[in-house]
């Protein structure tokens, strides 16, 4: 018999807190070892995905990487299961995702079936990098931008991707369960930043300047082929720093309700997230 004790950040509204776990365990809840994770007896070992969350060890991006509790709300939605983790109803969605991918059913997210999950979300990302048009392109107006005094140059938006930005931002509105701030027209509030374009359309000349300025960012964080050469990718703000790729932002970010509600929501609208970036979304309908 043991003790295991885990710490969970979990987000209510706009704030969030850790909360202290303590499970206990017998000698049939921990199995094998494999990538560093225990393996569970099914139904038996929940508290495995717990410790995977947050010790499993994996690199992207020229990057060492340690868990993946920051990417918990994507995976639940990609999972199909709205059990925490640390849960059996959590391990039984793992389960029928390793089942269905031929993967060896454990339950537990250990290195294979984390990466078969960041390839399905990858996979769905914007795939023609090739740059828009002038005609292709539209000017959001300074009221939509994080920064409204953000360049002319720097405002603008493949046309669709604009339209389908305009009907995810009214769907967004009428949740009232987000509190965002809007006026009697129907748009932000002046005041709101939440879901306001931080980044869209960029040039390749102006990436490099990127690039230049954050040297140490890596290809998952300022890509050489970006995404936003298309027009196509919109960097929203969803809390926190707007673009800060620090573990301890984009876990703040990822436990917004914004972006909870994106998660859920933003597929139906067209768009897909670049996971490790949690402001990053991309139009690919």
């Amino acid at each position: 018999m043991g003790v295991v004790t885990a710490y969970i950040f979990a987000a209510v509204g706009r704030s969030a807190a850790f909360h202290k776990v303590t499970t206990t365990i017998d000698h049939r809840g921990v199995g094998s070892i494999r990538d560093g994770v225990p393996a569970p007896v099914p139904d038996t070992n929940p508290v495995a995905n717990l410790i995977s969350s947050a010790d499993l060890r994996w690199s992207f991006g020229g990057k060492s990487q340690r868990g993946w509790l920051i990417y918990a709300p994507l995976v639940s939605h990609m999972l199909r299961t709205s059990d925490a983790v640390g849960t059996n109803g959590f391990s039984r969605a793992v389960g029928r995702w390793q089942e269905a991918r031929a993967l060896r059913k454990t339950g537990v997210i250990d290195s294979e079936t984390w990466f078969s999950i960041i390839g399905a979300l990858q996979s769905a990302r914007v795939k023609d990098r090739s740059h828009p048009s002038n005609d292709d392109l539209v000017e959001a107006p300074p009221s939509e931008l994080y920064d409204p005094e953000r360049p002319a140059a720097l405002r603008r938006v493949e046309k669709g991707t604009y339209a389908a930005y305009k009907r995810m931002l009214t769907g967004a509105m009428k949740d009232r369960s987000l509190g965002l701030r809007v006026t009697r027209a129907g748009a932000l509030d002046p005041s709101e930043k939440y879901l306001k374009i931080v980044s869209a359309f960029r040039t390749r000349d102006y990436q490099d300047q990127l690039r230049k300025a954050s040297p140490h960012s890596g290809s998952a964080g300022l890509a050489v082929n970006s995404p936003h050469f298309t027009g196509r990718a919109l960097d929203l703000y969803v809390g926190g720093e707007p673009v800060n790729t620090s573990d301890s932002n984009r876990l703040l970010q990822t436990r917004t309700s914004v972006y909870r509600w994106l998660v859920k929501n933003a597929g139906k609208f067209g768009f897909h997230p670049y996971f490790y970036e949690p402001w990053h979304w991309e139009y690919v309908r």
